[in-house]
Order: structure tokens, then sequence, then C-alpha cells
């Protein structure tokens, strides 16, 4: 089997994490011919020579200037090009990187290719001429080939053997692969970042308190169960129409419009139409799995820009004004769609969720077990950071934060956890966050509601 592995170095000059799983999970298929595709500078070469020793024996590196300055959509058009030439029976990408973490790639790239898509895949077999998924949300799903699937970072790449041997570079301009200049790099870009500034967002004022009040605390917070998807108030004038895709992101929509229509979540051609049909000038979209796979399909099939993950909107002389995290989380960028309607998708509830989650982190890691039997007797939910999972405390489908899952309960229970940027950013939006942490200078305590100097709570 053909299969070509996309990916993208990060800001650190490696592999990012996700793209590493995707490309061992493509190592792991039996007799799989594999290609790494990625586009970037020239000095990306020394990276995927590098890679080339643990499997693949050719990669493409797409460098011109014309790609500079590309968004999702761009650089999906891009790929797009070269995968048509390449024409593997299987694309495999990292669910997003972690300088735009939009998961947007796969799945335009999926549309722009003609692909079957499934994402947020943990595990693969290849049974009965087609790929069988095990996916993080969405159970056991079956794609057919051609396909292109998204992977999380479930596996861990493997490293060289004292025998590999480096394969071939070979890079590819836009004239290479047919690509039409003016749909690649900032040419080519529907969105554009109009400023960026530091995250401040999810501050809080800790109030400090003694272990024997947690179980008041965790009531208080409980009865607070505070509003926490959107903003109430209107921010700017008014849009006009605006297509909400389910009723999630209502909250967000009523911010900027009073003129909102409910649209089903169904398939990217029904909903391209219904777009087409209707001419709105913003469509919505809630954060589940299905909502943003099938946001990035439609952006594709109709040249959209679309804006990931946004926290806020606003409108400014009738035009959508959208602000979201970026770069673990440690910037908010202001960003404008050139086309129209402007897409977006919100960060919304999820369904089905525990009120109360306790999160742990890697300073307890020895106690995991009495962190476990908490939530139990307090009928929570189980998370945990990043640490715990890459040093083999926990697994993956637990880990919290930018590179895990998102979780917004009424009361979050932060015990052990230091408060990296890249854990806030996945609890942040919790209604009231409860802090135990044996040091007071700890960062959590910033983004905590109630915080306790303690070691011996478990």
């Amino acid at each position: 089997m053909r299969i070509v592995v996309c990916l993208r170095q990060g800001s650190d000059g490696e592999i990012n994490p996700f793209d590493a799983s995707a490309y061992e999970t493509a190592l792991r298929i039996q007799g799989a011919e594999v290609t790494l595709l990625s586009m970037g500078p020239a000095s990306v070469r020394e990276l995927l020579l590098r890679l080339t020793r643990l499997g693949a024996k050719r990669a493409i590196l797409l460098s011109d200037r014309a790609f500079a300055g590309a968004d999702t959509l761009a650089t999906a058009y891009a790929l797009s090009k070269a995968v048509e030439r390449l024409s593997p029976e299987l694309v495999i990408c990292g669910r997003q990187t972690l300088i735009g973490d939009t998961a947007q790639t796969g799945p335009m790239l999926a549309e722009l290719s003609g692909r079957s898509l499934m994402t947020g895949v943990m595990d693969v077999a290849v049974a009965d001429g087609a790929l069988r998924c095990m996916t993080r949300e969405e159970g056991e799903q079956t794609v057919e080939y051609p396909a292109l699937i998204t992977v999380e970072k479930k596996n861990v790449l493997r490293l060289p053997s004292l025998r590999s041997k480096v394969g071939e570079v070979e890079i590819w301009s836009a004239a290479d692969i047919g690509a039409d200049a003016s749909r690649c790099g900032l040419a080519g870009s529907p969105t554009r970042v109009l400023k960026t500034f530091e995250n401040e967002s999810g501050r809080r004022r800790c109030k400090f308190i003694s272990a024997d009040m947690l179980s008041g605390a965790i009531e208080e917070g409980l009865r607070k169960n505070r509003e926490r998807t959107a903003p109430s108030e209107r921010r700017g004038e008014n849009l006009g129409k605006v297509f909400i895709v389910t009723q999630a992101p209502r909250a967000f929509a009523e911010t900027v419009s009073d003129d909102i229509t409910v649209i089903p979540l169904t398939d990217a051609e029904d909903i391209s139409r219904k777009i087409k049909e209707s001419d709105p000038s913003a469509v919505l979209w809630g954060s589940d799995v299905k909502s943003k796979r099938v946001a990035a399909e439609v952006a594709a099939r109709l040249g959209l820009g679309l804006c990931a993950d946004c926290t806020s909107l606003e409108c400014d002389g009738g035009e959508l004004i959208m602000y979201r995290p970026a770069l673990s989380g440690s910037i908010i960028a202001k960003i404008k769609s050139l086309t129209r309607p402007a897409m977006a998708t919100v960060r919304t509830e999820t369904e089905g969720a525990e009120d109360i989650i306790v999160g742990v982190g890697y300073g307890v890691r020895d106690k995991i077990d009495g962190a476990r039997a908490l939530a139990e007797r307090l009928g929570a939910g189980f998370a945990v950071t990043r640490k715990l999972v890459d040093n083999g405390y926990a697994p993956y489908e637990l880990q919290v934060g930018l590179t895990g899952k998102t979780v917004s309960p009424p009361v979050y229970i932060a015990i052990g956890i230091s408060g990296a940027v890249h854990h806030i950013v996945g609890m942040q939006r919790a209604g009231t966050v409860i802090a135990i942490n044996p040091d007071k200078s700890a960062p959590i305590f910033d983004y905590a509601d109630f915080g306790i100097v303690a070691d011996n709570i478990l």
C-alpha cells in the first residue's frame, strides 16, 4: 500500500508530535510504502532526511516563495496537488499542529483530493480492502480507499536502527505540482490575522482555603454553574444573517446578530447548498468532532475562510471579527475572513459531560489511585496532564490540554498540576476551578477560583 504522511516542522525544529504519531501509524501497517510530504523552507530538508532513516525511503518538500504565508486552506490546496501527483491509497495526517492548533488542514485536504475521511483516529487495521479505524470519540469506523485519516497523539515514533539508511528528499516547487499561484500562500489564503496579543484569558482571582473546606467549594461551584460558552452582551455592530449549525453556537451568534437561522448538521454537500442558496453573512459551528470535520470540508468545497476554536466574536464595519488562542494558547489572534460568508468553529459545551472533573498532574504520580478514588466518591470524571501520559502513568484517552481534549465542567479540581499553558488551554473554561498544590507560587493558582496549599489531600 502506498501511504503519504503529511508533516510539519515545529517551532523547535522537530516533527510535530501529532505528525510523529501519524508517521508511526504508517510504519506499523504491514507492506506499507511510506512517502513523507511537508511544506516549508529549504531548511526543513534536514529534518526530512533524518526522518527517512525510520522507514520512509522518500520524502517530498514543497518549497517555493509562492507557498509563504499560507493559511489552512491554501496549505491544503498545495498539499492536494502534491498528493494528486503521488496518488497514494492512503494519506495520514496528525490531528493538528502546535503552531496553528486548528485541526483543519487534514479534512480540507481530504475534500480537495476527493478522499473518504476519518478524524480522531487512535488505531488502524487493514481488512477486507478497507481501513478499520478506532477513533477517540466515534468508536470503530471504516473508510474506503482512497482515504485520508487524521490521528491523535497516540503512538510514539520509533528511533532509527544502527543500520538504517538515509532516504531521498526531493524539493518540489509550485510549478512542479501544477499549482495555481493565486491559490497558494498568502495570495490564496481567505483568512487574515489582524493582530496578536498575550493571552490572559482564564486568569482568576484565587481565594485560598483550608483542605477541610474542599466540599464546600465544590458545592459552591455546582450552585454557581455559570454560563461559560460566551458573553451575553452584544459586541460591536449587528452583523446580519447568521447560520448556526445546530443550537450549540447560539450564544456566540447572539453577540453579533439578531437574525439567526439554525440548520442541522448533515453533510458537506447539503450544508454547502444551503449556504449558496441563502448567502448568510456568517456560519458558526460547534466544537464537537463532527462539526469541526464538516466545517473544514465545507470551507474547502466553497473556498471559504474558516477560523477555528473561537473564544469570542464581534462585528466591525459589517465584518465578523474572530478571536482565538494560538501557539499553545500563549497568544490570542484577532482574525477576519476575506470571503463571504465568514465561517468559524466556536468553543461550545459537550453534551453529557460530567459536572465535576478531577484532574491530576505529575506531582501526584504516586497517588493516582487515591485521586481516582476521590473522583469515584464525588461521582466525577477523571483527567490527567500530558507529562503523566508521556511517562506512562496514564492512558492518552484521559489527557486534557492542547494535545489532548478540552473540558469545561462546572467544577474542575486540579491536583498536583503546575499550571503550564499547555494544560490550562484544555480546562480554562471550567466554571469553578479548585487547585490543590503544595507550592503556593505554582502558576495553577493564577487560573483557580479556590486554592488549597497541601500535599496530603489524597
